[in-house]
């Protein structure tokens, strides 16, 4: 084979791997694309979105805007891109929390995150970690909990909405350790970890990400981790089956578009997420933040959201989780 043979044979694969994006940027066509975000900017959403956006840009060749829109457990972001226009110039970056166990306790009529959105992509999976501010006076998960229980109802915890799951997660937690802590709702990660950092809340427990510099930092104390291995970034942190409690769960991000998105726009964006999801650099950052990043195309992500959906729908009888 000729160079100049081989030459047209790289440029003609690299035309048809490129051919699959044409209808997605000619949808696009002179519009940027939003990621939407249901929470303020300094959560692991947030983060998760901006992870996404400069690299998505690229491959569709357009500009790619964050846009923070926090409130409603999610609904206020959610129906926002559930209403949104079918050319995929919208986007949703979902919490796991808002797209399962939301609409358990806060049901919006005409708006369901399982019919009213359609799912594209996975993006990254979290274990939960448990920090207290740093003045708190206990130094690992079991002196956390002999304080809990020396002072019933005095312990507070912030978490980033009524019905999130970092608020699920604390009350099982509650439930298996047969504890009482008082629950202080934030609207967003962002400002739950303010008011921690700022000594008025005891603790959370919420993902690694917005957590890691401030507990390298010796702003927070790390005590315990929810997922059933310890977090590379912080090999020191006790999962809480090791310290004697059997909890293990995770938060997962993915993006989903309007239910009125069409199967091809679905699947084409899909794969250059995918694009994304399973590069080095995507991984790398990902692993930084004490996250996974972790490839899913729409059908599986659809099959995790019913799943996962059924399981706190079990968590939020036991613990009498009710809307505000």
């Amino acid at each position: 084979m000729t160079l100049i043979s081989r030459r047209t044979l790289i440029t003609a694969a690299g035309l048809g791997a490129a051919a699959w994006l044409n209808p997605v940027r000619a949808q696009l066509a002179g519009k940027p694309l939003t990621l939407v975000v249901p929470a303020a900017a300094g959560g692991t959403t947030d983060i998760a979105a901006r992870m996404l956006a400069e690299p998505l840009g690229k491959i569709l060749q357009t500009s790619v805007i964050v846009d923070n829109r926090g409130g409603g457990n999610g609904n206020i972001a959610g129906q926002m891109v559930a209403r949104g226009p079918a050319d995929g110039s919208s986007l949703l970056v979902q919490y796991s929390g808002y797209q399962c166990i939301t609409p358990l306790i806060q049901p919006v009529p005409g708006f369901d995150p399982a019919t009213s959105l359609k799912p594209i992509a996975h993006l990254i999976d979290a274990p939960q970690l448990l920090v207290v501010r740093a003045n708190f006076p206990a130094d690992t998960f079991a002196e956390f909990l002999k304080y809990v229980k020396a002072n019933p109802g005095k312990v507070n915890y912030a978490s980033s909405g009524n019905g999130s799951l970092q608020h699920v997660t604390t009350e099982l937690l509650k439930d298996l350790t047969h504890t009482f802590m008082t629950h202080i709702p934030y609207r967003g990660t962002g400002p739950a970890l303010n008011d921690l950092l700022a000594g008025t809340v005891d603790f959370t427990i919420t993902t690694p990400p917005p957590l890691l510099p401030h507990v390298r930092a010796g702003k927070l104390k790390a005590l315990m981790v929810t997922g059933r291995a310890r977090l590379p970034a912080l090999p020191n942190v006790p999962t809480a089956t090791e310290a004697g409690v059997p909890l293990v769960a995770s938060s997962w991000f993915a993006v989903y578009g309007p239910a009125s998105l069409s199967s091809d726009l679905q699947n084409r964006l899909s794969l250059a997420i995918k694009q994304v999801v399973e590069s080095d650099n995507f991984k790398k950052r990902a692993e930084d933040q004490g996250a996974k990043a972790v490839v899913m195309n729409s059908a599986e992500l659809a099959t995790l959201g019913a799943s996962e959906r059924k399981m706190w729908e079990r968590i939020v009888k036991v613990a009498n989780i009710k809307a505000d």
